[in-house]
C-alpha cells in the first residue's frame, strides 16, 4: 500500500466554555466533535492524477485541487476497509480520544449538577417552602468574666398550681392564610446582626412575638431545645431584660395534650402527665443556670426579604422562674432562640408546618460587629463548602460530628478516644476541649514564651493570658507567634478528609488589660469530657451550616458582612 493511501490520523476536539464571572449560573458548555479524512481509492486516485496536469510541460506541478466527493464503486467493500484501518492502525490514538472525552463528560456532570439545582430551585420558588434570615447583635454592657455553657437538657419539674386556667376550646391555633399563602411571597428574609465574644460574649437576634406584635431579643443557640421568653405569670425570678416580661393570656396556655408537650416531657423520670392543664418545663444547662415555666402558643410575626410579613403561631416557654449565671447574660435579653434538633426547636416547628426546609446557618463576623443567622435552606451556597456528616442518634438533639483527628500547627493533640465528637454550640462563648487535647495544647503552647510573651496569672479574663513586652491592640499583632488548629474530620487519610481550620484569631482574644488570652477551656467535666465543643469564638469568620433534611454540617470562610444572596442589610 502507498504512503498516500494511509488513513489520515484521528483528530478529536474538545471546547469548553465557561460561564461569564457574574453569571456562573449559565454553567459550562462542553463541545466534542472528531476529523477523519477517508483513505482514497485508485480509481479516486487516478482521476485526481489525470486533472493534476491538463497542459503543459510533464515536469509542471500544480497544486492539487480540492477533493470532490465521488461514489465509490463497491460502497460496502469500502465501508469495510475503512472500519478495518481505523480500528486497527490507530487503537491507542482512538482510546485516548475516548478516554478524554469521557472524563470531560465526567467534570462537566460533576460541575454543572449544583447549576443545574439551582436553576431548578428557581424555577421552583413558588412552590417551595421560604427561609428566614435573622440578625445577631451583641449584649453590650457585662465586662464581667463570662463563661457562658449552654448545651440545655430538659429535666423533671414539679407541678405546680395552675397559672393559667385554660379557656374553654383553646387549643391549637391553625395557621393562618397569610402563611398557607406564603408560597407566592419572596422566598427569604434577611436582617442584620451584630455582637462580639468578649467583652459582651452573647450574639442575639430578635423576634416579634404577640398580637399587636412586640419585639424580643433571644441569645442565638444551636445547643438548646426550646425557644423561651422571660414572662410575667407572674415572674418568681427573673432578671430585668431588654424588654417588657411577655404577658400571656389564658388561651396562651399550652394543655398538656399537646404533642409539643409529649415531647418537652419524654425524657421526665416522673413520664408525661396527662392530666395537667397545662404543660410545665425545666431546663439545666451545662453551667448549672436553669430556666422553670409553662409551655405557650402565640403568633411569631416573620420579616421577608421583599419586606412583605408572615405569621403564624408557635409554641416557646413562657419563662418565669431563671436561676444562676442566667439571669446574667440576661441583662440584655429577654430569653433564648432554640435551634438544635429537637422536634419542639423553632427550626423544626417552621418545617413541621412547611414553612421552611429544616436548615439552620449563622455566620459571626471576625472582630465586633454581629453577623446573621438564617431558616431555611435559601442562603446555603451551592460551591465552596466542606460538609461532614451529622451523628445521628435519638439521643443527641444538638449538632454533633465525628473527629478522627487534631493538630496544632504540625503537632497531634490527643483525643483520648479512638473517634472523638465535636458539638457545634453558638450558645457557648468559648471553646472546650478534652482533657488530653487540652494538656496537648496547653504544653504546646509554652513556646510561646520564647516570643516576649509571659503569662499573667493576675488576669482574671480567662484561665491562661500573655502579656507581651509591647502594647497589644488586635490578635493580629502576635497571631504570627502562635499556629493553626486543624480538626479532621471523615477519614484519617489528610488529602481526602474534612478539615476545619481554626487560625489564632479563632481561638484568641484580648483582654481589658491588654493581654492575650486562651479562648480554648478544659472540658474534661462537659459531656462525659470526650467531647470537643466548638463555641462562638472558634465559629467566627465562618459560615456554619446545620442540615437537618440531608443530616450535614457545613462551613466555608466568610467576612459575615452579608449573605451572598442579599443586599446590605440596615442595622436595627
Amino acid at each position: 500500500m502507498d504512503s498516500d493511501d494511509a488513513p489520515k490520523p484521528i483528530k478529536g476536539v474538545v471546547i469548553i466554555s465557561l460561564p461569564p464571572p457574574d453569571n456562573p449560573s449559565l454553567g459550562k458548555t462542553i463541545t466534542a466533535f472528531t476529523l477523519y479524512s477517508p483513505p482514497r481509492t485508485q480509481s479516486q486516485t487516478q482521476t485526481q492524477s489525470g486533472q493534476q496536469q491538463p497542459h503543459g510541460d510533464d515536469n509542471h506541478q500544480d497544486p492539487l485541487p480540492l477533493q470532490q466527493h465521488q461514489p465509490p464503486a463497491n460502497p460496502q467493500a469500502q465501508s469495510s476497509l475503512s472500519i478495518s484501518r481505523t480500528s486497527l492502525g490507530i487503537p491507542r490514538k482512538f482510546l485516548a480520544f475516548l478516554g478524554i472525552s469521557m472524563l470531560a463528560l465526567i467534570l462537566y456532570c460533576s460541575v454543572s449538577s449544583q447549576t443545574q439545582q439551582e436553576l431548578r430551585r428557581s424555577d421552583d420558588d413558588d412552590r417551595r417552602p421560604s427561609s428566614f434570615l435573622f440578625p445577631l447583635y451583641p449584649k453590650w454592657g457585662t465586662q464581667k468574666r463570662d463563661l457562658k455553657l449552654r448545651l440545655g437538657k430538659l429535666v423533671d419539674v414539679d407541678k405546680g398550681d395552675l397559672i393559667y386556667p385554660i379557656e374553654e376550646g383553646s387549643g391549637p391555633r391553625k395557621i393562618d392564610n397569610l402563611v398557607a399563602s406564603k408560597a407566592q411571597l419572596d422566598s427569604a428574609a434577611i436582617l442584620p446582626v451584630r455582637g462580639d465574644v468578649y467583652p459582651n460574649g452573647l450574639y442575639y437576634t430578635y423576634m416579634l412575638v404577640g398580637s399587636p406584635p412586640k419585639r424580643y431579643f433571644l441569645d442565638m443557640d444551636t445547643g438548646s431545645d426550646l425557644t423561651w421568653i422571660q414572662c410575667d405569670a407572674p415572674c418568681t425570678s427573673c432578671a430585668k431584660g431588654a424588654n417588657a416580661l411577655y404577658k400571656p393570656r389564658g388561651g396562651n396556655v399550652v394543655p398538656s395534650e399537646d404533642y409539643l408537650c409529649t415531647e418537652v416531657q419524654r425524657n421526665q423520670d416522673s413520664g408525661h402527665c396527662k392530666s395537667c392543664k397545662q404543660c410545665d418545663y425545666a431546663i439545666q444547662y451545662a453551667d448549672q443556670s436553669s430556666s422553670s415555666g409553662v409551655l405557650a402558643r402565640d403568633e411569631l410575626h416573620l420579616m421577608m426579604a421583599n419586606g412583605s410579613w408572615t405569621s403564624l403561631n408557635v409554641v416557646f416557654g413562657c419563662a418565669y422562674d431563671q436561676q444562676g449565671l442566667l439571669l446574667d447574660t440576661l441583662a440584655k435579653t429577654d430569653g433564648i432562640l432554640g435551634l438544635s434538633r429537637a422536634k419542639v426547636s423553632l427550626p423544626s416547628q417552621l418545617a413541621s408546618k412547611g414553612i421552611i426546609n429544616n436548615v439552620v446557618g449563622h455566620c459571626l463576623t471576625p472582630d465586633a460587629g454581629g453577623g446573621y443567622m438564617f431558616l431555611g435552606d435559601d442562603f446555603v451556597p451551592h460551591w465552596g463548602m466542606a460538609w461532614a456528616p451529622m451523628l445521628n442518634s435519638p439521643e443527641i438533639d444538638y449538632y454533633c460530628t465525628e473527629i478522627v483527628r487534631m493538630n496544632y500547627g504540625s503537632r497531634i493533640l490527643r483525643l483520648g478516644v479512638p473517634d472523638g465528637q465535636v458539638v457545634f454550640d453558638s450558645g457557648s462563648s468559648y471553646t472546650y476541649f478534652p482533657q488530653q487535647a487540652y494538656s496537648d495544647l496547653v504544653a504546646s503552647l509554652n513556646e510561646v514564651s520564647g516570643f516576649g510573651l509571659t503569662e499573667d496569672k493576675s488576669d482574671p479574663t480567662l484561665p491562661i493570658c500573655w502579656q507581651a513586652e509591647f502594647p497589644i491592640r488586635s490578635v493580629l499583632d502576635i497571631k504570627h507567634f502562635f499556629k493553626t488548629l486543624t480538626l479532621q474530620f471523615g477519614r484519617k487519610w489528610w488529602v481526602v478528609s474534612t478539615k476545619l481550620q481554626i487560625p489564632p484569631e479563632g481561638y484568641l482574644i484580648i483582654s481589658n488589660k491588654g493581654n492575650v488570652c486562651l479562648g480554648i477551656l478544659d472540658g474534661s467535666k462537659l459531656l462525659e469530657g470526650s467531647t470537643l465543643i466548638l463555641g462562638d469564638v472558634s465559629l467566627r469568620g465562618q459560615l456554619v451550616i446545620y442540615d437537618n433534611v440531608n443530616q450535614k454540617i457545613g462551613w466555608a470562610p466568610s467576612d459575615c458582612l452579608r449573605s451572598q444572596r442579599s443586599k446590605p442589610l440596615p442595622f436595627f
